[in-house]
């Protein structure tokens, strides 16, 4: 039985290590993401704010991040409501509700994607301290099922026991205050984020509005014709181009 109790404690203190792994490997992962988003919203923003127009802002393709998805998810509703008719009930809302919904909606992706991993820091810090304490227990139970094999309560019996127990409750605490840390401190960058994304969205409602909740279709790109003559029963007769009509020499 007391072997039992020891690999208890042994697993309690391996299921504590895989715990602080997958810790740290979230809290890389997600300080790398907040980073990398951080740039990008930024040099978004300024590249938006500093566009001539509304069309031109429209034209920022190349740009990554919440930001950048947010203004391509509004330019795209607008995009859609220009070339499909009122028939169905995604396209019967006003321009101004159609526009609204759809960032609301990119925005919450966007959140959504940012709290990913934020539940496994949250779970981790909150049951490591009980799961150090469950390795503490069968640690205290072992002592003292020793202490009654050898009817001994001396220090040689007891250190060894006792020491493995305090140490599953020590890892356990350290294994959930960077768990604990770490979570606070995302959830407050995933709410920052988010309120920054609402202000974007707001602004660019007020953007649109100044233009009827319209921006101007990409011109097409006109090529000269190519005019070739055309003999025809003694007469030169150029080709017709592109409006229809008729040229002749």
């Amino acid at each position: 039985m007391s072997e039992l109790y020891q690999h208890i404690v042994e697993w309690t203190l391996w299921a504590l290590i895989a715990f602080s792994i997958i810790t740290w490997t979230l809290i890389v992962i997600k300080g790398v993401q907040h980073f990398t988003l951080s740039r990008q919203n930024r040099r978004f923003t300024k590249t938006f704010w500093s566009a001539a127009d509304l069309h031109a802002a429209a034209s920022f393709e190349k740009y990554v991040g919440a930001t950048a998805r947010v203004a391509a998810a509004g330019f795209q509703t607008l995009r859609n409501a220009d070339a499909s008719a009122a028939t169905d009930l995604e396209h019967s809302w006003d321009r101004q509700d159609l526009l609204e919904r759809h960032l609301r909606q990119q925005i919450q992706k966007e959140r959504r994607s940012l709290e990913n991993g934020l539940a496994i820091l949250a779970s981790i810090g909150n049951t490591a301290p009980f799961v150090g304490l469950f390795g503490t227990v069968f640690g205290i139970i072992q002592a003292l099922t020793q202490i009654t094999a050898t009817k001994s309560a001396s220090i040689e019996v007891v250190a060894g026991p006792i020491g493995e127990a305090l140490i599953a409750t020590g890892i356990g605490i350290a294994v959930a205050v960077p768990s604990v840390l770490a979570y606070n401190f995302f959830l407050r960058r995933v709410k920052l984020i988010a309120a920054d994304l609402d202000d974007f969205a707001t602004d660019f409602i007020s953007l649109v509005q100044k233009s009827g909740f319209r921006i101007k279709a990409s011109a097409p790109v006109v090529k000269a014709a190519q005019v070739q003559p055309v003999v025809r029963e003694g007469k030169s007769e150029l080709n017709k181009p592109d409006n229809g009509k008729e040229v002749f020499a």
